[in-house]
């Protein structure tokens, strides 16, 4: 006697990325768009098509999902699991949500490399895991602090020499008299998968990584 196969359980990030994430699963056959109905308060929503699900998860929080079994599958961006380094298996780069992790500084200040920052300085940033990693690789000592919130505020108010952030389009820095003096690295939406439920799968996963991978390639411009 067969038994009917759970429903696969996708982990969607709120935001920026969700519009597109949608896009990219529809293209492989499972249709979440109710979850971007404005009036949709649901946070696990069935695929029109049944057979799977999303949750709508924060940005942060979906390697989560994916890393303890909750999803097989997920979307979040290269930034997220640059930090939290949690034990997901990287399958797609979905070539959206473009933006770069930057170390940034006041436009006044004198320092226009990382490396020429002095040792010992601040630097504020969400992301103290990338931060420390990267002045570890200068070989150059400073000591990360860690905001929650708007990390420009750190040079503008004096409680550190620069930032380690995410920029798309500069205008933030902008705005806030900072400027990017170097990048840590270049960061997309990436399709992640559940390690073991790769390995177990019986087909049906491969199909759709594949067929998001297919539509992946062909959105990169020529």
């Amino acid at each position: 006697m067969s038994t009917q196969a759970p429903p696969l359980t996708v982990a969607l990030a709120k935001g920026a990325l969700l519009q597109d994430s949608v896009r990219r699963f529809a293209a492989a056959g499972l249709d979440f768009s109710a979850i971007l109905d404005p009036e949709n308060r649901q946070l696990m929503v069935p695929s029109a098509c049944g057979g799977a699900r999303a949750l709508l998860v924060r940005n942060a929080d979906v390697p989560v999902y994916v890393a303890y079994g909750q999803a097989q599958l997920g979307v979040v961006g290269f930034d997220v699991l640059q930090e939290h380094q949690l034990p997901v298996a990287q399958l797609v780069d979905l070539g959206f949500g473009g933006c770069r992790m930057s170390v940034a500084v006041k436009a006044s200040s004198p320092y226009r490399r990382a490396a020429d920052l002095p040792a010992h300085c601040r630097i504020a940033s969400k992301f103290t895991r990338c931060a420390e990693a990267y002045f570890e690789s200068l070989d150059l000592p400073v000591e990360v602090i860690h905001l929650a919130g708007s990390v420009e505020l750190g040079p503008i108010t004096g409680m550190s020499e620069a930032i380690v952030d995410l920029v798309a389009s500069g205008r933030t820095l902008r705005d806030n008299g900072l400027i990017a003096i170097e990048d840590l690295f270049h960061s997309t939406a990436r399709l992640v998968g559940h390690p073991l439920a790769l390995r177990l799968d019986d087909g049906r996963l491969q199909a759709i990584v594949e067929r998001i991978r297919a539509v992946s390639r062909a959105a990169v411009p020529a």
